[in-house]
């Protein structure tokens, strides 16, 4: 009998030293931090999904523009006219709609093809630059050989303003039929704690012969608030874009063969080799050296000392221009100790 209760004792010992330990365990796997997937390209919270490009119209009649608060990033390119146009990544989130879409011009294919392969979605392009994107290294989705289901019109917009890409329904397109089309991969750009050689920037402002960009720093929400043409550059959500990471890449802008269906020559944006500009984040600017060794490699950014610039995690624009920038820097206070 002495023996049965020695065993019952044993048994209930053991059990409870498991449950402890099994309570501590949970306790400790708690207190771990859990793995949270960021996106390569913009840093943030989100998987590195498959790559969908769209080109966006820039003018004052395309605003508010539809989506481009969900991109990872997006490239300010000069186009005819002096005007602009965006070419708008996304990985890390899809939006239902994008837009308004416009057409694609020949510096897109040297801009993209350091990502690999990716989603190419525009409305159509010049008849001789037709062929030269379908040579490239992208899955060609233009407007032209896709239904109006995918590529729809806003009643509430005039043309050439009015047509809103279904990003999802394209991009269950590309799954659908398999095309290749790559995931997200780093393309130069890291992302870590802000160097210390930084100049505090409260507003810096781009520009193009016919179109201006200002970007205010909000220390409220940690980002640089963007202005188009003077006016808050809203989304359709009502949302004012806000990247953290603001790049202002210096480039050659020369003309190219293209042109227009007016006869404007079509200028190139050449982001290949090296060059000045300046890094813009956590309200400060950093003047650097940018180096794309061929087109299908990365942009990678230093500064004086050879050291990486490296980004704040979240949106990133990137302002490709060939006029240097002005910046607003904060008027510094005055002494409490100054004479009166």
């Amino acid at each position: 009998m002495r023996s049965k209760y020695l065993t019952l004792v044993f048994i209930v010992s053991i059990s409870l030293t498991l449950t402890s330990c099994s309570s501590v365990s949970t306790a400790i796997s708690k207190l771990k931090p859990k793995h949270v997937a960021t996106n390569v390209l913009s840093g943030r919270e989100g998987t590195n999904g498959k790559l969908l490009v769209v080109k966006i119209d820039d003018t004052n009649l395309a605003h508010p523009q539809i989506g481009l608060e969900d991109a990872d990033v997006v490239y300010i390119e000069q186009v005819e006219g002096g005007l602009t146009r965006l070419a708008v990544i996304f990985s890390s989130r899809l939006p239902t709609e994008v837009g308004p879409v416009r057409s694609a011009r020949i510096s897109d294919i040297e801009i993209l093809s350091q990502y690999g392969r990716v989603a190419f979605a525009y409305s159509g392009a010049q008849k001789k630059l037709l062929p030269v994107i379908a040579a490239a290294n992208l899955q060609n989705l233009g407007a032209q050989a896709q239904p109006p289901t995918i590529y729809t019109r806003d009643p509430t917009r005039v043309n050439p303003y009015s047509m809103v890409l279904r990003a999802d329904l394209l991009m269950a397109e590309v799954a659908e039929k398999s095309y290749v089309v790559d995931t997200a991969k780093s393309v130069g750009w890291s992302f870590g704690k802000a160097p210390k050689n930084g100049v505090s920037t409260t507003t810096a402002t781009m520009h193009w012969p016919a179109a201006r960009y200002r970007a205010d720093w909000s220390a409220k929400d940690k980002c640089w608030l963007l202005f188009h043409n003077s006016h808050p550059n809203v989304v359709r959500t009502g949302k004012q874009l806000c990247p953290t990471t603001l790049v202002i890449q210096l480039v050659s802008i020369t003309d190219s063969e293209y042109f227009d269906k007016v006869g404007g020559v079509t200028p190139f944006s050449n982001t290949v080799g090296t060059g000045a500009g300046f890094i813009l984040r956590d309200g400060q600017t950093f003047a650097g050296t940018w180096v794309r060794n061929s087109p299908d490699v990365g942009t990678t950014w230093t500064d004086a000392l050879g050291a990486p610039i490296l980004f704040a995690p979240g949106q990133i624009w990137i302002a490709l221009t060939d006029k240097a920038p002005d910046f607003t820097h904060p008027i510094p206070q005055a002494s409490s100790s100054a004479t009166k």
